[in-house]
């Protein structure tokens, strides 16, 4: 099995969102969603999302892409990558936050793709907002 995990806030899901999700899934067989924890988006990003965490994982689990969801960590960002064990970790592609220190943190032989946007001009969380 190759594990895939994907990591973001997915609030307000989108075509945008889909679009990743789905491009991700090309990468492996086995799809992790890790959905940002209510209090880290709201320290990151200096609000809190319009959904909470519960519901936003719900949202992901209705489009049937994710093989797993899971709510990220407070304490330690990269505590998912060491249990999840993923072969690929598919990052958004403006995804800035928490990836300064990735490639430390990565397993071995664990490779590191970026996915296209797709329409960023119109399906952006903060511009549905």
């Amino acid at each position: 099995m190759k594990k895939v995990i994907v990591f973001g806030t997915f609030d307000i899901l989108h075509p945008g969102h889909i679009h990743m999700l789905k491009e991700a899934k090309t990468y492996g067989d086995h799809l992790v969603v890790v959905v940002a924890r209510d209090k880290i988006v709201c320290n990151v990003k200096g609000k809190m999302p319009k959904n909470n965490e519960r519901q936003r994982s719900q949202a992901i689990a209705k489009t049937g892409l994710a093989d797993k969801i899971r709510l990220g960590c407070f304490d330690d960002k990269y505590q998912a990558i060491r249990e999840e064990k993923p072969a690929v970790i598919a990052l958004g592609y403006d995804q800035k936050t928490f990836v300064d220190l990735l490639e430390k943190a990565l397993p071995d032989n664990t490779q590191i793709v970026r996915l296209a946007p797709y329409m960023p001009h119109k399906y952006k969380s903060s511009k549905l907002r």
